[in-house]
């Protein structure tokens, strides 16, 4: 395999350097772009959180978060050992008025990048750019990476974009969405714009509806305080699946160049229909899981995961139809939805093109099944389009449906960077490409707020539904009033 082109010398600061988002993801993230050689000997890892830890302390928890969250058979450990050499800790406490910043004076390069990762509580991001700009840490060569969600509501999100805005430009400032980092999801601008079969075909004349669905069977894992001020809506259809929509149904780019990829996307997110009080009613369920089975083991319900005794308001289930004002789909509905302890764990869109209009072919010959193309996100990514082809064999012409399957690392016989490897890098070099621009975050927002505002004025319960099922039956019933049923293959 080809070594990866090193990235120019950087300090990545990573405050929250003690959370699980550091020790899980982020970590083992920079170890791969390290062992594959794109992060050069020079570059340093600064892990910045409240903890009182040593160099030492904080390299030996990263050293634990590497073996466990990395693969035995990519652990090398001479690799090993010099990677965590380039680890270094400062314990500070960033909500502190006095707090010390000039030790990171003492210890950062002014003469190479700087990439301030904020893995912490959303509340934070304006707070910490602040004290970092009042400092004179942050130079014209600094970035700073934000997590999801940015901010509960509009008026939140706008009040953190200023803050940040603030002190980065916009050129500085990377909002991060991992799902963006998918080698399968930024396939999906080649399988449009470089294959003239799927675009000349991408449209409401050929296509029925799309499906959205990011699946997940755990629970709160721990993040129930989080999760509860969240829940399913804020947590992953507001970034993670509006993001996966806008792909989909984006118009071509005049070019890559990120601004041109991004404008698009806003059209998309400007162009979705509002939901008024109705819309919400009749075109939006929300659940929350009780006690069930996952894979055959007991689990509890969301208040007992909760912890706390009390009842919750939050959905950990969400299925919604959405529809775009756009000539290119109109009448084509993009069903979504997400939720925690469903039966597996998935991520996919659905692209389900339209029954043919009528059929040469005996009614005995097959049970037909219209053409659909399947991109997979997790847990194993890849293509599949799925045809009614010949049974083979003598005995009369029957047919069935058969799929034109590439999976991406048996295709290509190697291992593909996770999101958070290409996301990393692509933020040292100053590519925004994969990254949300703030009108982006604002449009996603100002969709998603009059379902929040509907479901706040509605004295109703999210609907239970038991865990290892697929949701509410009313999920259902959302996507089969229309004549249409969620993708087979799930259940």
């Amino acid at each position: 395999m080809p070594k990866s082109v090193p990235v120019p010398i950087f300090d990545c600061v990573v405050f929250g350097a003690t959370g699980d988002l550091t020790l899980r993801k982020l970590l083992p993230a920079l170890y791969y772009r390290f062992r594959d050689g794109q992060m050069t000997p020079e570059s340093r890892i600064i892990g910045a959180a409240r903890s009182r830890l040593s160099d030492d302390d904080y390299r030996a928890r990263a050293a634990r978060a590497l073996e466990q969250h990395v693969p035995a058979q990519d652990h090398d450990k001479q690799t090993i050992h010099h990677f965590l050499n380039q680890i270094f800790y400062i314990p500070i406490d960033a909500t502190e008025p006095d707090a010390d910043w000039s030790q990171f004076l003492r210890v950062l390069d002014d003469a190479c990048i700087r990439v301030f990762y904020l893995a912490t509580s959303p509340d934070l991001y304006g707070p910490i750019c602040q004290a970092l700009g009042t400092a004179g840490l942050v130079t014209e060569k600094s970035r700073v990476v934000l997590e999801k969600p940015i901010g509960h509501d509009l008026a939140s999100a706008r009040a953190i974009l200023e803050s940040v805005g603030s002190v980065f430009s916009e050129a500085q400032t990377f909002r991060i969405d991992h799902y963006l980092g998918k080698e399968t999801v930024q396939n999906l601008l080649a399988l449009r714009f470089a294959n003239t079969i799927f675009e000349r075909l991408w449209n409401a004349d050929v296509i029925d509806h799309v499906q959205i669905t990011v699946a997940e069977t755990v629970g709160l894992e721990g993040r129930g305080g989080y999760y509860d001020r969240s829940g399913a809506l804020r947590d992953m259809l507001q970034n993670h699946m509006l993001q996966l929509l806008c792909l989909v149904a984006m118009e071509a780019p005049v070019s890559l160049q990120a601004d041109r990829v991004r404008d698009e996307k806003l059209k998309v997110l400007r162009a979705l229909k509002r939901m008024d009080p109705h819309d919400v009613a009749t075109h939006t369920i929300r659940g929350q899981y009780a006690a069930g089975a996952i894979d055959g083991q007991p689990v509890p319900g969301y208040a007992a995961d909760l912890g706390d005794g009390s009842t919750s308001l939050t959905e950990s289930f969400v299925a919604l139809k959405a529809q775009l004002c756009t000539l290119r789909w109109a009448n084509v509905p993009f069903y979504l939805r997400t939720g925690k302890r469903l039966p597996k764990k998935v991520s996919e869109i659905v692209i389900q093109f339209r029954a043919v209009p009528f059929s040469i072919f005996p009614s005995d010959a097959a049970e037909w099944h219209p053409n659909s193309l399947i991109v997979t996100l997790q847990p194993e990514e890849g293509m599949r389009l799925e045809m009614m082809t010949k049974d083979p064999g003598p005995g009369g012409l029957r047919l069935s449906p058969t799929g034109l399957d590439i999976r991406f690392e048996k295709t290509f016989g190697r291992r593909f960077p996770d999101a958070y490897e290409r996301l990393l890098m692509d933020a040292v070099r100053g590519d925004p490409t994969l990254f949300m621009r703030r009108d982006e975050v604002e449009a996603a927002w100002c969709w998603v707020e009059p379902i929040l505002q509907a479901w706040a004025s509605r004295p109703d319960h999210p609907r239970p539904y038991p865990a290892g099922s697929w949701g509410p039956t009313a999920a259902i019933a959302l996507i089969e009033r229309d004549g249409r049923t969620w993708h087979e293959d799930l259940e």
